[in-house]
């Protein structure tokens, strides 16, 4: 789970990026379009304007009358060898004139009224395809009115287009782009709030526990086949479930039959100890057979709410084992902190539940010690009662296994390895928790029920 998580990229942060990718791509295609629709509106010669002013600006000077004059400067050249064509006319507002390159002839004639005008695009004069444009140029010399043309530049145009609107994009890219990578998640966040509720309600599903079903209401519509289709798997896997519970407990109850008819017919041999050994071989496939049908019946219990005293259930399963411990080599005790303890639950599962962690005591404590069987009110409040006994102890790697269906410390060891699970199946059915702690020479076993 995670490496998956690793492997896998969020996926707001997806979204995120990719729609800022997106929103970004989208401004700059409108930029760029509104500035190739205004450069093909625009005069053309709106790429010189800059350059021009520029250069008039180191150019412009007066001569010894006070009168204006063009001189050759390095910006000057510069922008005569970039246009060679260039011309432009200069006026001052009291009428003053100077001139730069050959003016077109339609234009001529308009040169006198240059001084009067601030901003023009001359087109579509007779007898000339130049495209002519007036602006008003400020310089330390004070202000003029230049008209101009020459090589105009349909891409020069563009560029200086697209610098004058940076104040206009730049900053809504600033805004914009933050305001995305916030609002993306949450709107995210949002839209898969029930993709969370699924999965949270989802990891919440016992395997034993039939029925459960995730619901579709309130998820997309695109997650929604996701989870039909897992809840048709559940369905499918509890009706595989049900037809294997089946037919372990046929399967149990058709080696009762065979198991009693073998002990009566070991009973009417003669003693001996293949006898005995045949006897406790029986014992063992009998239990095996209890235990499994335990283990299977114990998933359709239903009395889980009847009062029961955990004192009088724990004295009662140490009275009637007594005597299989004492036969196996162990001292065997009760002890109880409290007269009674009751909770609610099952007065069939709970005594089988007990009984289990005494025989697995008796089974695995090596034949000898004491096994002491406890019970007591927790801090918490909750009732808890303890077997242990003073056997090999169980290896650390081993503590959480034995909880499992058929899972056996060794392999040689007695029991069908059922024991355990059984009991860590009636506690969890009752809400509780069994754990289990051991040292080298003690194993205990505690279940919690709240």
């Amino acid at each position: 789970m995670r490496e998956a998580t690793k492997s896998n990229l969020s996926l707001w942060w997806t979204l995120s990026w990719q729609l800022s990718i997106f929103f970004v791509a989208v401004v700059a295609t409108v930029i760029i379009g509104l500035c190739i629709y205004a450069t093909s509106i625009l005069s053309p010669n709106e790429g010189m304007q800059v350059q021009l002013t520029a250069a008039l600006e180191e150019a412009l000077t007066r001569d010894t009358q006070g009168g204006i004059v063009i001189a050759d400067s390095p910006r000057l050249r510069s922008f005569k060898a970039e246009n060679n064509r260039l011309w432009f006319f200069v006026a001052t507002p009291s009428g003053e004139t100077a001139s730069y390159g050959v003016i077109p002839a339609p234009y001529a004639d308009l040169a006198r009224y240059v001084y009067l005008i601030k901003d023009a695009d001359i087109r579509g004069a007779s007898g000339t395809t130049e495209v002519a444009s007036i602006d008003r140029v400020d310089t330390a010399e004070g202000e003029y009115r230049v008209m101009y043309g020459g090589n105009a530049s349909r891409s020069s145009a563009f560029l200086a287009i697209l610098g004058k609107t940076y104040l206009i994009y730049t900053p809504l890219l600033a805004i914009a782009l933050p305001g995305v990578f916030l609002t993306i998640p949450r709107v995210v966040s949002r839209a898969l709030a029930g993709v969370k509720d699924i999965a949270s309600k989802a990891s919440e599903i016992e395997p034993r526990r039939q029925g459960a079903r995730l619901p579709v209401d309130g998820i997309p519509t695109e997650i929604a086949p996701l989870v039909i289709a897992f809840n048709g798997t559940l369905e499918r896997l509890e009706n595989e479930f049900k037809k294997r519970q089946r037919f372990l407990l046929d399967a149990a109850h058709e080696l009762r039959t065979p198991i009693a008819i073998m002990q009566t017919r070991i009973d009417g041999m003669p003693d001996g100890r293949e006898r005995q050994r045949l006897l406790d071989d029986v014992a063992r496939l009998a239990e095996a057979a209890e235990q499994l049908l335990d283990f299977e019946r114990n998933d359709q219990a239903a009395d889980l709410d009847e009062p029961v005293d955990l004192v009088e259930i724990a004295r009662g399963v140490v009275a009637d084992l007594a005597p299989l411990a004492i036969g196996a080599g162990y001292q065997i005790s009760f002890q109880s902190e409290i007269e009674r303890l009751e909770r609610k639950g099952s007065p069939s599962a709970l005594p089988r539940a007990m009984s289990n962690l005494v025989r697995n005591a008796i089974d695995h404590g090596g034949n000898r010690g004491m096994i002491t069987v406890s019970v007591s009110r927790s801090t918490s409040g909750s009732g808890r009662i303890s077997v242990a006994d003073e056997g090999p102890g169980i290896p650390a790697e081993h503590r959480e296994l034995v909880f499992e269906p058929f899972y056996r410390v060794t392999p040689k060891s007695k029991g069908a390895g059922l024991g355990l699970s059984l009991v860590k199946q009636v506690v969890a059915n009752h809400g509780g928790e069994v754990s289990i702690e051991s040292g080298a020479a003690w194993t205990r076993v505690t279940i919690d029920l709240a």
